[in-house]
């Protein structure tokens, strides 16, 4: 019987070895890359977002050979008109209202030079602000690591502080001490080696129940905030590729008395649209500084925690704290959550700069539409708590 014990308690014993192994390992940048991706905003649909711009810009002479045709139209219009007003004596014949016409049809001509010309400063500003953005977001990477590496340490202490304090609790019982009194302390250590990780492992079980509810929050904070990221630059793509395919059509008909203003409110629109970038990656700039002091200051939580410059683990404060029901402090979550806001007054922004009418419009529809997403969101998540 005292050989049986042993032998039913080893195949446990190494699974608790095991996952003590696997869970001790300090460099798991591919295991939190794998779970959360490889930054807050993971660089493949970045970079997918900005390929698809430049494929779907393009298709810009999709409809070129009817605003020529219809540009053409117009101009004969355009002359009529002018040359009828001139016969009758109510217009003065002037040279340059004349030329009007030539130079809208030149711009339909060289529609893909002039939308790149017009994106020009729209583009400077855009990548200024992407440098900024990703100098930060490096700082920013490098905490999660660290942060994510010091939560995993507060959760193996938990593991052994518990599995230490049931050892002692059984230890201390009247059957145990009375039972085993005559038995030599060898047996006792060896009896507390084998049930010490058994008692882990169980313990782990618990702990890392904490730790996934802990892993859900934030993973739902971040993919709030990526979500929020991925539609500004999906707007972004969709104003921009129609008003580039649908434009030649705005030019052609400015050439006509009373649609004249139609060009420049396409101009005013399209750098409007442009600007989304900019104005994005500054705000994502922004957000990242807030999210390098909520990492910088959980990291010193979780390191007084955990024990630092020799000391150990304060094992009552992170009793206290895991006791939370969440092994984190929700400054980083929070954070995520109020850049996902931040996200959604690109559009308002970039009409302060370049003021258009139409893309406020719509972008106050799609805010619409976002905010009852949103409080939908907010309620499932009260309702989990």
């Amino acid at each position: 019987m005292k050989m049986k014990i042993p032998i039913i308690l080893l195949p446990l014993l190494f699974c608790a070895i095991a996952a003590s192994a696997q869970s001790a390992d300090d460099d798991h940048t591919k295991t939190l890359e794998f779970l959360q991706g490889d930054g807050v905003y993971e660089s493949g649909v970045m970079v997918f977002l900005k390929g698809l711009k430049e494929s779907i810009w393009t298709h810009f002479d999709l409809f070129i050979t009817d605003a020529k045709a219809l540009a053409a139209i117009f101009m004969i219009i355009f002359f009529a008109i002018k040359s009828y007003e001139m016969m009758v004596g109510d217009k003065q014949l002037e040279i340059m209202p004349l030329m009007r016409p030539f130079g809208l049809a030149m711009i339909i001509l060289w529609w893909g030079v002039f939308v790149k010309m017009v994106a020009f400063p729209t583009d400077l500003v855009a990548n200024q602000t992407e440098e900024m953005f990703n100098s930060e977001q490096h700082i920013v990477n490098q905490l999660r690591v660290k942060r994510s590496t010091l939560i995993l340490a507060v959760a193996n202490s938990l593991y052994t502080y518990q599995a230490q304090t049931e050892v002692a609790e059984k230890e201390s019982d009247t059957w145990y001490g009375q039972a085993w009194d005559s038995v030599t302390s060898t047996v006792k250590q060896g009896i507390s080696t084998v049930v010490a990780p058994i008692l882990e492992l169980k313990n782990r079980l618990t702990v890392g129940m904490q730790l996934l509810f802990t892993e859900l929050f934030e993973l739902l904070g971040i993919w709030i905030l990526r979500i929020a990221v991925y539609v500004i630059f999906m707007l972004q793509i969709i104003y921009s590729t129609i008003l580039i395919i649908l434009g030649p059509f705005a030019v052609a008909a400015s050439i006509l008395p009373a649609f004249r203003d139609s060009f420049s409110t396409w101009v005013a629109r399209f750098v409007s649209v442009n600007l989304y970038s900019g104005i994005a990656y500054l705000i994502m700039y922004l957000t990242g500084l807030m999210q390098e002091y909520a990492l910088s200051s959980e990291i010193s939580k979780y390191q007084e925690l955990v024990g630092q410059d020799g000391l150990g683990p304060d094992m009552a404060k992170i009793t206290l704290f895991a006791g939370n029901g969440l092994i984190s402090f929700g400054t980083v979550i929070i954070v995520f959550l109020i850049g996902a806001i931040c996200m959604f007054t690109v559009p308002s922004i970039s009409t302060w700069i370049i003021s258009t009418s139409g893309i406020s419009s719509a972008a106050s529809t799609f805010g619409r539409s976002s905010g009852t997403v949103t409080a939908a969101a907010k309620k499932a998540v009260v309702a989990v708590l």
